[in-house]
């Protein structure tokens, strides 16, 4: 079984991404970061522009690197160094890959791999819309969606060339159910 110090989850909004790396941490035992989480927890922290955290997710928006970091850095340090980690949500964009890698290697971790979720962008947008409907999610309405998807398009996809040098790097199908999605990336990662 492989051994890794960090797994990044990566996919468009809406592929699954959250609830898969939930299930692979339990699974590892390793730390869970929801950047997601973590941000909707800091949302009247005051980033570099002068705006809320909380400002910028109502309005659909993705943080900046430099906001991002800035929000997230010291939480990052914070987790135990004896535990590998899954990440929820980050890296989103090269800059912040590179400062994640970097920051993670500084203290001694460097066994990495990173999982792609990939679903058909038509059924990021229904997923999302239905939990938006149940969780009463205000930066979940069509527009927002397609704003955030365009940026995955134009920001995260072209980062995963960089992450595919930087350790194992798997494609896994996130349209089945969760149970098969979670079997598949087992079975990729050689974790049975």
């Amino acid at each position: 079984m492989p051994s890794y110090d960090a797994i990044f989850m990566l996919g468009p909004q809406g592929s699954g991404k959250g609830t898969q790396a939930k299930v692979l941490a339990e699974k590892l035992s390793f730390f869970m970061w929801d950047t997601g989480k973590v941000l909707r927890e800091n949302r009247h922290a005051m980033t570099v522009s002068g705006r809320t955290v909380g400002e910028i997710i109502d309005q659909g928006q993705l943080l900046t690197d430099p906001e991002l970091l800035g929000v997230v850095a010291p939480l990052i340090a914070a987790i135990p160094l004896d535990k590998g980690v899954v990440f929820d949500g980050i890296p989103r964009r090269l800059g912040q890959a590179e400062f994640l890698l970097n920051f993670l290697k500084e203290k001694g971790r460097s066994k990495f791999a990173t999982i792609i979720l990939e679903v058909p962008e038509e059924e990021s947008i229904a997923r999302l819309l239905l939990r938006a409907q149940k969780e009463g999610r205000a930066d979940d309405t069509r527009e927002a969606i397609e704003y955030r998807l365009a940026q995955y398009r134009t920001e995260t996809v072209p980062m995963l060339d960089f992450l595919k040098k930087e350790g194992d790097f798997v494609a896994i199908d996130g349209t089945p159910a969760i149970r098969e999605v979670a079997a598949a990336i087992a079975k990729a990662l050689h974790l049975d």
